[in-house]
């Protein structure tokens, strides 16, 4: 796999958690847009998505270990 971002790159990405976050969270998670795709679902998912680089990234996946969210998927959109 090549890596074709440069260092600092901004990448869009959609990151996939189970649990209801409201939008309010938005800013807390370096201000990407928070949505809860499948209410109904048991437990609910939400998705993070925006561009950010890779420390940033790595920050994010922090706070979702830190709240204790289960880490659906990390895709990069192109």
């Amino acid at each position: 796999m090549t890596d074709t971002h440069k260092p600092g790159a901004q990448i869009h990405y959609q990151i996939k958690v189970q649990g209801k976050l409201d939008h309010r969270w938005s800013d807390w998670f370096s201000g990407l847009t928070v949505a809860v795709v499948d209410e109904h679902q048991n437990p609910p998912i939400t998705t993070l998505t925006g561009s950010i680089d890779q420390p940033t990234l790595r920050g994010i996946l922090n706070q979702i270990w830190d709240l204790n969210l289960t880490l659906i998927s990390v895709i990069p959109i192109e």
